[in-house]
């Protein structure tokens, strides 16, 4: 079986691929461990080929189109921010290649000038929402280690926020004091609410009340499960303070796995507002056939 396209998700630990059809059906797929983080510049076209190699054709190029951390600095090769506003594919970088079988193509990330920020992944992800709702107007949130907050209008990203709630989650828990009572992969749903409200009515006091978790265990004792979905309340509920002028009074939509948007969703729902949930996996592939859309029209 030969590919007449293939499309490539490239994270910083994964690499997945799918083998499409000239229609956009996905007629086999494949995925390794060989993410950007643990290759070389020199190391990422071999990484491909050992994927991808068993779709290939002999006598001619196959088209190859490119998301995520593969187009960073420490990537591929760098592909250029396009700046906002802008379509959420407006340009690709192609990869230099040795193999005359492969033909590579990476789609830039996306920059806001003030305030500084950047997306780069994302941006597939929220064209593939496009690509099956195209007459949305609106917000799009992506909750993930890094959470975006998009806000979209006409077909174009205006303009997103960036919040590190996730990594900072992940920090407190492994790395800080309050590791101690954070113990397991537990959950209180409860707890987890009743901290998003006390952090998005005095965001200032979210530094004392994360101390105040680790005081509680030590003091009158607070089950793991209550501890660790308070930690994630609190930045939660925080991020949803900042983000107020994304999502009140909008419908949002939401991409991202399942654990990450429960969490989002209840929170957004406790204040009343409207949330679609969609598959990230489906969204990314839907991105990247609308990208070799974009791509098959670029002169």
């Amino acid at each position: 079986m030969t590919a007449d396209w293939i499309a490539v998700d490239w994270g910083t630990s994964t690499l997945r691929a799918w083998a499409m059809s000239q229609d956009a059906q996905d007629l086999a797929t494949a995925s390794s461990t060989d993410g950007m983080g643990q290759l070389a510049s020199a190391e990422f076209e071999p990484a491909l080929l050992r994927l991808v190699e068993p779709w290939l054709e002999v006598s001619k190029p196959t088209p190859v189109i490119a998301c995520g951390m593969v187009g960073a600095k420490q990537g591929w090769v760098e592909a250029t921010y396009a700046p906002t506003p802008c379509k959420p594919q407006s340009r690709f970088t192609t990869a230099p290649t040795s193999d005359p079988r492969l033909n590579v193509h990476i789609i830039a990330g996306v920059s806001q000038s003030e305030p500084a920020d950047v997306m780069r992944g994302e941006e597939t992800q929220i064209a593939g929402f496009q690509r099956l709702n195209p007459k949305w107007d609106g917000v799009i949130c992506l909750p993930g280690t890094h959470t975006k907050w998009v806000q979209m209008s006409a077909g174009e990203i205006v303009s997103f926020q960036t919040f590190m709630t996730g990594e900072i989650f992940a920090l407190l828990c492994t790395s800080s004091v309050l590791r101690h009572s954070v113990v397991g992969e537990t959950w209180e749903d409860d707890a987890f609410l009743r901290a998003v409200d006390e952090a998005m009515s005095r965001p200032e006091a979210l530094a004392a009340r994360l101390f105040g978790i680790r005081a509680q265990d030590l003091l009158h004792g607070l089950p793991p499960a209550s501890a660790r979905a308070r930690v994630s309340g609190l930045l939660v509920g925080a991020e949803l303070a900042a983000a107020k002028p994304y999502w009140i009074g909008q419908s949002i939509a939401m991409i991202g796995a399942q654990a990450l948007c429960d969490g989002y969703a209840a929170a957004l729902s406790a204040q009343h507002v409207p949330v679609i949930r969609t598959d990230t996996s489906q969204m990314t592939l839907a991105g990247l056939k609308a990208a070799y859309a974009t791509w098959k029209e670029t002169p």
